[in-house]
């Protein structure tokens, strides 16, 4: 006589504490790291040789302000992705100096995308046994971030590597002399200086966006 064919069974507390644990927003975030580095890739594949940005026999003193504004003008238009370089690596200098701020800034940065960003809205965050609404974790962060940037030293180092940069940016943009530049193949001189990072912004705010768009 045939056995009869073992049927499989799931444990009541094994099925319940399954669907207990809400899956962990990865494609969100996985979706955000792709953008971002596919617009960092695009950006700096629109990188100047830096031999044309150092190039000493194309440097010589404006002879007015208004010459040297438009020479300004025109360098942002072409170096602008060897500009953004040049201000990161001086925000990077700044902060590598100062551990205690870089950390500070990661550790609120990651604060942001995994507590609320690509957190599952339907994960609940507990601590000492109470839970957080999204809008407490909001509020949390707009208030530590608010701290952070404005009412310790992480702030001033910010603003101080930001001005020296862009002091630099300003200095080599009014003494290079763009009469060697094709500024005619190029975008148009009036294309504003940000527009590479706002590119780059709005590819990874439209990864972000549906996770966030849920809990509003």
């Amino acid at each position: 006589m045939a056995a009869a064919p073992t049927l499989p069974i799931s444990s009541p507390q094994s099925t319940a504490s399954a669907a207990a644990q809400p899956p962990i927003a990865t494609p969100a975030f996985r979706a955000f790291v792709s953008r971002l580095s596919q617009s960092i890739r695009h950006g700096f594949s629109q990188r100047r040789p830096w031999s044309e940005l150092v190039d000493r026999s194309s440097f010589a003193r404006p002879d007015s302000v208004s010459e040297a504004a438009s020479r300004i003008r025109k360098n942002f238009s072409y170096f602008r992705v060897n500009y953004v370089t040049l201000l990161a690596a001086v925000l990077a200098l700044s902060l590598l100096s100062n551990p205690f701020s870089l950390l500070v800034l990661l550790s609120l940065l990651g604060a942001w995308l995994f507590l609320y960003v690509f957190r599952a809205s339907d994960q609940p965050i507990v601590v000492f046994g109470r839970t957080f609404s999204d809008r407490e974790i909001l509020g949390l962060l707009v208030v530590s971030t608010i701290v952070v940037v404005f009412l310790t030293s992480v702030g001033s180092i910010l603003i101080s590597a930001l001005l020296v940069g862009l002091a630099i940016v300003a200095v080599h943009g009014a003494f290079r002399a763009p009469e060697d530049l094709f500024l005619d193949d190029q975008e148009p001189a009036n294309v504003g200086f940000l527009s590479y990072l706002g590119g780059a912004a709005s590819s990874a705010a439209a990864a972000a966006a549906p996770a966030v768009a849920s809990r509003v």
